[in-house]
């Protein structure tokens, strides 16, 4: 049976699934939207319910945790479900969680996710054939991981049963859109201006790039060609082409605006992408610093010692501390 569309105004009653660790800005972001809209409306148009596998409250990245917490297996009757996730989303997944998400799944319910629940739902198997988004701190590891899967570098995405957010403020951008579905736009609005946000962002808005938001758009494009052809050997002129720019100019951009240059900035890039990999993902060693355009495992140990002070085999067991 194919996946039907989400009639995002039906969807009243909402469960949010906390992971251990789970981003609780993302969260609560999420349920002040909720509880904004029954306001401004002057009645309970939404109800919620904070949920764990087995009913106990779940402390966030932060070490909070939220009450009341009920157990998954007696919440009937939601709409829709979003797999709340955090820091180390792998450890916080299991054989259990992945059965019980695939229930839900069969019931026909929506399902979502916030920050990197997207990462329980593709290991459920619930993301082949959506497009899907996740915290982009995480985008270069559940690519690996996921090549079947359609995952965007935008703020959220709604596809058909599936509606998946990255973290942070963006969930409350999500359900305002969801909201106004129900409510209708000006409504909508009147509950934006209770959270004095300055403008709507759509889903389709990519996520701003670490550290470096905003760019000119020249450079952007060659950020942007550096991420997406990390495991490639790129040079300096294909990037400066790529920007529509002469070499010299995307020096000087460079210099200005990451105080590197492009060869040192892709160098970084690539190393970070290499950590991230370690930590979020199973690949080998091998296949990290192959997914990251080193060509030989001596060349990349060398290059993320001389960064980070230690071979990258000794990355894993620094997280397992």
């Amino acid at each position: 049976m194919a996946p039907r569309a989400a009639d995002l105004a039906s969807l009243r009653r909402f469960g949010f699934l906390t992971l251990r660790n789970y981003s609780l800005i993302a969260v609560s972001n999420a349920i002040e939207a909720l509880r904004m809209a029954n306001r401004v409306a002057e009645r309970d148009e939404y109800t919620w319910r904070v949920l764990s596998l087995d009913g106990s409250p779940i402390a966030a990245s932060n070490g909070l945790s939220l009450h009341p917490t009920e157990a998954l297996g007696d919440a009937d009757g939601m709409d829709v479900l979003f797999v709340c996730g955090g820091i180390d989303v792998r450890a916080a997944t299991s054989q259990e969680l992945r059965v019980a998400l695939r229930r839900l799944a069969r019931q026909r319910i929506v399902i979502g996710a916030l920050c990197t629940g997207t990462f329980a739902l593709a290991d459920a198997g619930l993301l082949r054939g959506y497009r899907c988004a996740i915290h982009w701190e995480n985008l270069g590891a559940i690519r690996e991981e996921f090549p079947e899967i359609d995952i965007v570098d935008e703020m959220f995405v709604i596809d058909r049963d599936r509606i998946t957010c990255t973290g942070g403020a963006v969930p409350l951008d999500m359900m305002l859109r969801i909201v106004a579905a129900r409510v209708g736009p000006a409504r909508a609005r009147e509950i934006a201006t209770q959270f004095l946000l300055e403008r709507d962002r759509a889903g389709s808005e990519i996520q701003p790039l670490a550290a470096l938001d905003p760019l000119p758009p020249s450079l952007g494009r060659a950020v942007q060609l550096m991420e997406s052809r990390i495991d490639q050997k790129l040079s300096v002129g294909e990037i400066a082409d790529a920007a529509g720019l002469s070499e010299r100019q995307l020096e000087r951009l460079f210099r200005t605006h990451t105080g590197a240059t492009p060869v040192a900035y892709l160098a970084a890039t690539r190393l970070e992408r290499a950590r991230r990999l370690l930590r979020q993902t199973g690949m080998s060693v091998t296949d990290v610093g192959i997914a990251c355009g080193f060509m030989s495992l001596t060349h990349f140990s060398t290059a993320f010692r001389n960064r980070f002070g230690y071979a990258p085999r000794q990355e894993r067991q620094r997280q397992a501390r």
